[in-house]
């Protein structure tokens, strides 16, 4: 076996492999399949914490296992909110954007620290961006397995463009009236469900998308410099002048 292939680089190689397990999933129309691509993302999840977990625990931790693990977290990210574009009418694509830019730049960022024979400071604040990202893809999976049970709320969306109305004044009002709907027993059950599961979506990828801005820019403020020529390993250079020297 490589030396490169330890428990926790294959368990990030893993959670890449499952990507596309996640997409056939989620992309079907019956209910249990979405769940079963819940369970995968869940699952996914697990291994992002356990592959980190591991190296440290175990001094494992390796320049391609701090690459490919951030890379395997983002291309599951990515790859989930690109999805729901396509499944809610509720998630806009300019919040999709601000969250790929950011995680693009955070991989560049590690690219050419890798290749200067540094490393980028993570911020505990990039860690809570992370957790409550995860946090808002696995709710965002529940609510449209809920519709896929119940009810589907597309048409609310469409009729609401229709009318010259912004996404979100659509979820705001779904919001409001879900909001009121708690002070009132004359609202069927299933109507109040509806009002969150139209409202929700819009709101906890908004605030996911706040949290990611600001975490990037924290970023960005504590790792300037790696943007900064020479783009060349400055490691690597002091050891060959050492061993000319010697």
């Amino acid at each position: 076996m490589p030396a490169w292939l330890n428990l926790p680089n294959f368990l990030t190689l893993l959670r890449i492999a499952m990507i596309p397990f996640f997409l056939y999933y989620l992309l079907s129309q019956h209910p249990r399949h979405r769940l079963i691509a819940l369970g995968i993302f869940c699952l996914a999840s697990i291994t992002d914490f356990f592959d980190g977990y591991l190296a440290r625990r175990w001094k494992q931790e390796s320049s391609l296992g701090r690459f490919l693990d951030p890379l395997a977290d983002k291309a599951l990210v990515i790859t989930t909110l690109i999805l729901f574009i396509m499944l809610d009418q509720a998630i806009p694509l300019w919040m999709v954007i601000v969250i790929i830019a950011r995680d693009m730049l955070v991989t560049l960022m590690r690219y050419l620290a890798i290749r200067k024979g540094t490393e980028i400071r993570t911020t505990r604040l990039g860690k809570a961006k992370t957790t409550f990202q995860m946090i808002s893809i696995v709710l965002i999976l529940l609510i449209l397995i809920v519709r896929s049970f119940h009810f589907d709320i597309r048409q609310t969306y469409r009729e609401g463009r229709a009318q010259g109305l912004k996404n979100y004044q659509i979820a705001t009002t779904m919001l409001v009236k879900a909001l009121q709907s708690l002070r009132s027993d004359e609202i069927p059950k299933r109507e109040r469900n509806r009002y969150f599961a139209e409202s929700a979506p819009y709101f906890l990828l908004l605030l996911t998308t706040i949290i990611t801005i600001i975490s990037g820019v924290r970023y960005l403020c504590t790792n300037w410099r790696v943007l900064l020529p020479p783009y060349t390993g400055v490691v690597q250079l002091r050891r060959k002048e050492e061993s000319k020297l010697a």
